[in-house]
């Protein structure tokens, strides 16, 4: 019995090649073709066959690969989910780890890779696409290994990057300038910055503040 497979990719002639690729391959279905991850909702739900393994688009309008994979994940735990992009950010790959995905693949990736990445999924729940150098063990323990951030240093953070001067930052948050002084000493060391600037785009770019 083949496996059966779905696509979503919001890139018709992408999804129709991956469809084609998949249907060559010896062992493989495609059950389930979708542009967006609203069409994977409508679809799935209405498909005969459930997907054991879905491929996604990172990115893709209306509902994104992170939103997808994170609904999958919740609905259908039992549905193996990979990944597919342009896009070998690190930051993006930890976001679809944690969405549910457990493969992360280029779409560069070579056929042949492709049917082996589909292989160890099914057999064994996941695949570490070595050959594109993402390593999910390394980006999984670096984030691990990330800086530790107190509330009240994330409190001060979002102070530091309005325009208040540090005295009135030492007013708002009730203690002193030279308590303020220390969160800014301490903070410049975990994010390895050395101004009020590079501070402010830190912790924008680690998301520890909203804007």
């Amino acid at each position: 019995m083949k496996i059966p497979v779905g696509i979503a990719d919001d890139h018709q002639l992408f999804l129709k090649s991956l469809s084609m690729m998949l249907k060559s391959f010896q062992n493989y279905e495609v059950v389930l073709e979708a542009l967006n991850g609203k069409e994977v909702q409508d679809k799935i739900k209405e498909s005969p066959v459930t997907p054991s393994i879905m491929l996604i688009d990172v990115n893709m309008p209306v509902m994104n690969g992170i939103e997808t994979a994170k609904w999958l994940h919740a609905q259908y735990p039992n549905v193996k989910l990979v990944a597919l992009s342009m896009n070998d950010n690190d930051s993006i790959i930890i976001d679809m780890i944690k969405a549910g995905c457990c493969a992360y693949m280029l779409k560069e990736t070579h056929p042949d890779e492709l049917e082996k990445a589909l292989k160890e999924v099914h057999e064994k729940g996941y695949y570490n696409a070595d050959a594109s150098n993402i390593n999910f063990r390394r980006l999984l323990q670096s984030e691990k290994d990330a800086v530790t951030i107190s509330g009240k240093e994330k409190q001060f953070l979002q102070y530091a990057c309005s325009d208040m001067t540090y005295k009135e930052i030492a007013a708002a948050m009730f203690l002193s300038e030279r308590t303020i002084d220390g969160y800014r000493e301490s903070l410049f060391g975990k994010l390895k910055v050395q101004s009020r600037v590079g501070l402010a785009l830190e912790a924008i770019r680690r998301g520890l503040v909203s804007l």
